[in-house]
């Protein structure tokens, strides 16, 4: 009996991604990745609304948004050895070797320190497809230590912009987000309240938060809750009004 379950491959002549879907009289139907991506519903989708209804403009301004789908691949070596050399190949640029350090170009491909030996491989610029991690894998000689891995399921990607996103960042993360101390261009593993996630500074106003897909929609309603009072005229009457209303 044929597997109904979705399968992907590649096609061997052109490389262009398929998945196999089941068909009429159970019989697998090839449908591109292409077909498929319209369908695809990313983590916050349903929040769409309530983050553009958030959005604070002018001196106090934040907003936050998904990027959906963003490929992520998640690398393991040792810096300095074969494995991250032939890691090194493929990206075009080194792996980071201390804590907080990102390599690579934060609008396109690059990569996130989380651990000695394990990093995040993250490019904003393309939508995941499947095999995304197969020429890390296989620039790995057998014997070779080390390990590519597609995690672009595993994660999504919150941007939150503006002169008071580290504000509403503050109120609950446990690092500091000072500049002297998460400069543009840091990255760390910490909590937004308690959700762990990644927290990648990638520009003077903005932040990327990657937290688990599941806590997807937690994070996006602390962050809109954080966001409110910057929207009121005099956040102290406003807080006063709902404390005497609760």
């Amino acid at each position: 009996m044929a597997d109904e379950k979705s399968t992907t491959e590649t096609a061997p002549r052109t490389g262009a991604a398929y998945a196999s879907v089941p068909g009429r009289d159970g019989v697998p139907e090839i449908a591109s990745v292409e077909e498929l991506d319209p369908l695809r519903v990313s983590p916050a989708a349903h929040l769409a609304d309530l983050m553009a209804s958030a959005e604070v403009t002018g001196e106090r301004g934040v907003a936050v948004r998904e990027h959906p789908f963003a490929t992520q691949i998640g690398l393991r070596a040792v810096p300095g050895s074969e494995g991250a050399a032939a890691l090194e190949g493929v990206l075009g640029f080194p792996l980071p070797t201390a804590v907080g350090e990102v390599t690579g170009d934060p609008q396109g491909l690059h990569v996130l320190w989380l651990s000695p030996d394990e990093f995040l491989a993250v490019d904003l610029s393309e939508h995941q497809r499947p095999g995304a991690e197969t020429p890390y894998a296989a620039a790995l000689a057998p014997g070779v230590a080390g390990q590519a891995v597609d995690l672009s399921a595993n994660r999504t990607t919150l941007v939150l912009t503006g002169p008071s996103a580290r504000a509403v960042l503050e109120k609950g993360c446990h690092l500091d987000l000072h500049p002297r101390a998460f400069p543009v261009g840091r990255a760390e593993v910490t909590q937004l309240g308690i959700v762990p996630l990644y927290l990648h500074r990638s520009g003077e106003e903005e932040w990327r938060l990657y937290p688990r897909q599941s806590f997807a929609d937690f994070c996006v309603r602390w962050l809109v809750d954080a966001m409110a009072e910057f929207g009121a005229a005099d956040p102290e009457a406003e807080s006063r009004e709902l404390a005497v209303r609760g």
